[in-house]
């Protein structure tokens, strides 16, 4: 697995990647939040659920818990916020950090947000799809991140990306290994029995939405695989 530091890619667009910023400022926040005044019951109410999101039997109006009443519609959107623990959090937040700012430039800033928050939502969706009973809260921006992987790929698989291997090694590799060898394991996972805390489905959602995605709302005049580039560019 790859662990990416830095890309070789400057801003073309926009001066400074402020929505990619933002964002990271916001989880970064929430997450101070979740440790220091949310206990596990509070915080599972910003949670996808998947039974409460489609058996509107159970809570026709929204759910309480511990004094919150958060609609279970409004889930789709703030469970992106949420992280189980530090590395979680860290680790969807170096992803965001690292790829983000060029997918917002090859879109502009508001456009850039609502794929992020698509990206999120679709994913939540997904995974409440694939196992509509379950009563496991999910929460994370894993979802929305791999949306945003997917979009870099697309836009520039070419660029020479910076990453740790096996979390000590430093190489200079192009994004379409780096990247591609993180969606395999995406799909190789969802393709074995479902163990452990990680939502690979939600993944899957993400970057579905996020390939998409990224062809219509990315700038006129934008390319996509680096078209006109040189190989190593």
């Amino acid at each position: 697995m790859f662990v990416p530091l830095h890309d070789e890619n400057p801003l073309k667009a926009i001066r400074f990647p402020w929505v990619t910023v933002l964002l990271i400022a916001a989880n970064v926040l929430v997450y101070f939040l979740e440790a220091t005044r949310l206990d596990e019951v509070a915080i599972a109410s910003f949670a996808i659920v998947p039974r409460e999101l489609f058996d509107t039997s159970l809570l026709p109006v929204a759910v309480e818990t511990a004094g919150l009443q958060v609609p279970e519609r409004l889930t789709l959107l703030t469970y992106m916020f949420f992280h189980g623990d530090i590395f979680h959090l860290a680790g969807n937040m170096l992803f965001l950090w690292v790829f983000g700012d060029n997918v917002e430039d090859a879109m502009g800033h508001f456009k850039f947000l609502i794929f992020y928050l698509a990206c999120g939502v679709f994913a939540g969706l997904v995974h409440g799809w694939i196992d509509p009973t379950s009563e496991v809260p999910l929460i994370g921006a894993s979802g929305a991140v791999a949306g945003v992987i997917a979009a870099y790929l697309v836009l520039h698989p070419r660029v020479r990306v910076w990453v740790l291997a096996l979390k000590a090694i430093p190489l200079r590799i192009s994004a379409a290994f780096a990247l591609g060898f993180w969606i395999l394991i995406q799909v190789v996972m969802v393709l074995l029995p479902q163990v452990g805390p990680v939502a690979w489905w939600a993944h899957i959602g993400g970057l579905v939405a996020g390939a998409v995605l990224v062809v219509v709302l990315r700038r006129p005049g934008v390319r996509l695989f680096d078209k006109g580039l040189g190989v190593g560019a």
